[in-house]
Parts: structure tokens; sequence; C-alpha cells
């Protein structure tokens, strides 16, 4: 029997896919608004590599090895945090969070719709990875 006749075919079905390419909405994002959440990236930054530097424990603590759970855990004996790096981590933390609440409650987004904030915020938190040197281009939503 000739394969075209047959009213079944075993071939994969042929599929055509369209493609949509929407153009990245661009937000002219007032200059203390950008410099606020560069600050914030460079303190989580700053905080991340100074946590990952210092001692598990803040407080003096033996080592322990437990491998009755689902994997075996293992620290060793932790001299805890100096006095300055507790005060430096939280000075740190402190300032995180004086730059989130700054961030997060700027008028700037009282002016951008609901539907539209998501987008914006999302783009804020990376306009620091553009190459062309970040929030540049036409107003979509302004201040």
């Amino acid at each position: 029997m000739n394969r075209a006749a047959r009213p079944f075919d075993d071939s994969p079905p042929k599929i055509e896919q369209t493609y949509h390419w929407a153009v990245a909405a661009t937000y002219d994002f007032p200059s203390d608004l950008l410099a606020g959440q560069e600050e914030l990236h460079q303190v989580r930054a700053e905080l991340s590599a100074l946590l990952k530097r210092l001692p598990w424990s803040v407080e003096p603590l033996d080592g322990f090895s437990d491998d009755t759970g689902w994997r075996k855990i293992e620290r060793p004996a932790s001299p805890g945090w100096t006095e300055d790096q507790q005060a430096e981590v939280e000075k740190l933390r402190r300032r995180e969070h004086e730059l989130a609440v700054f961030v997060s409650g700027h008028r700037y987004w009282a002016a951008v719709s609901g539907s539209d904030r998501v987008a914006a915020r999302s783009r804020l938190k990376h306009v620091h990875e553009d190459t062309d040197g970040g929030a540049a281009g036409h107003a979509k939503n302004s201040a």
C-alpha cells in the first residue's frame, strides 16, 4: 500500500511554530530610585561575602557530625563572631532594610499601573545588568 494513501501516518506531525518577539517595555526610573537599587545590590553583595567569610555560628560552639538524617551534616568548631563582626553584619542588614523600604515604597510606583508594576520592578532589579548603560529609553510609565 502506498504510504501517501494510508489514512494514518506514523511520522511525527509537522507543527508550525510562530515566534512572537515582544519589545521589552522601558521605564524612565528616577535617578534616586536607580541609585537606591544599585546601592541595595552592592550592600547585599557585601553582606553575602561577609557572611561567607564568617564562622558558621555567631556564638562559640563545638563542632558536630550528624549522619542520622537524610544527609550527613558536619560542622567544625566555631569560635563565634567578634563584636566588630557582629556590628558589621548588623550595620549591613540595617542598611539593606532601609534601602529595600526606600526602593519598594518609592513614589514612582504610585504612577505605575498594577499590571505593569511587577514588570517595572523586575526591570529595575536588572537595570545594572544592561550593557547599554541602564534604563534609558522612551517612557512607558513616568513619574
